[in-house]
């Protein structure tokens, strides 16, 4: 399918996209559900979209590592899963993430809805701006306020153990974290751990698209001297209750989320942040990104 079809942004202010983490392959209860492939100008998804309406509500999922877990966090195509998202008019975004915590108090089945991101990644595509083509969007709010209380208020309805705030690290991988770099990490103030959300936040901001992560506690990492090492097993035991906790804060809130964006900070982040002079800017750059900078060149 040609990515500029898919969801009439003219039909529907307000579309949800959801990217599964580790467990989540699939997003029940939507109807009227179809399976669109798409082609981006960098490369493949890492599946293809499943649309559909929840409650009304259109919905974009998508499998971070395909179906079958079949990408490492190095591997997934974080710009071509986001690019789709923009040409399926994605409005609002939600990632659901295994992390690992990195404080007592955030058990394993806990939530967080973590509002600020550390990266420590070194292999990863971090921006569409490049080939002539240079913008500099603000990442100071890197999370959409409005989004992430909506989760967490939806999450609290439900009763579950959430907690509002946080700061996520993001490590390379695929590998977990060894027992010093856990105690450094530690000492930073960070809250929890996992392998995918950076550069996959800074890319929503320059698509436009208001941001926000379901981080999911599996295990304490290897920090903690009471628990085990955190082990492929150990995370596993608590996937499934997690992707059901997922999913039932997932369509507790999509209905509930406002059309308007003014206030998020992804709002017309590019407005401003495109540097370069426009005559200078290649044809074939807009061409390549013009679902992203449509409206400002």
């Amino acid at each position: 399918m040609n990515q500029q079809m898919g969801v009439d942004k003219g039909a529907a202010d307000k579309v949800v996209g959801v990217i599964g983490g580790s467990g989540l392959y699939a997003l029940e209860g939507l109807t009227d559900v179809r399976e669109i492939p798409i082609e981006t100008p960098f490369g493949a998804p890492s599946d293809a979209y499943i649309v559909g309406e929840l409650d009304g509500t259109r919905m974009v999922f998508l499998p971070r590592h395909g179906r079958g877990h079949r990408f490492s966090p190095s591997e997934v195509n974080y710009r071509a899963n986001i690019y789709g998202m923009k040409a399926l008019g994605v409005t609002h975004l939600i990632s659901v993430s295994a992390v690992g915590s990195m404080r007592e108090d955030i058990a394993p089945g806990h939530i967080v809805v973590v509002d600020q991101f550390v990266d420590r990644t070194t292999k990863r595509a971090s921006t569409f701006f490049e080939d002539g083509i240079v913008a500099h969007v603000s990442m100071a709010d890197p999370v959409c306020p409005l989004l992430a209380s909506a989760l967490y208020d939806s999450a609290s309805a439900l009763g579950l153990d959430v907690h509002r705030g946080g700061t996520y690290i993001c490590i390379e991988g695929p590998q977990f974290s060894t027992r010093a770099e856990s105690r450094i990490f530690r000492s930073w103030g960070v809250d929890v751990i996992g392998m995918t959300n950076l550069p996959e936040a800074r890319l929503a901001r320059e698509a436009e698209i208001s941001y926000a992560t379901l981080a999911m506690a599996t295990d304490y990492d290897c920090w903690h001297e009471d628990e085990e090492d955190v082990s492929v097993d150990a995370v596993i035991a608590t996937l499934t209750a997690n992707v059901s906790r997922a999913r039932r804060v997932i369509a507790h809130c999509a209905p509930r989320l406002d059309a308007d964006r003014r206030a998020s900070p992804a709002y017309r982040a590019l407005e401003h942040a495109i540097i370069t002079d426009r005559a200078s800017i290649p044809a074939e750059s807009v061409e390549r990104l013009k679902v992203l900078v449509g409206s400002y060149l």
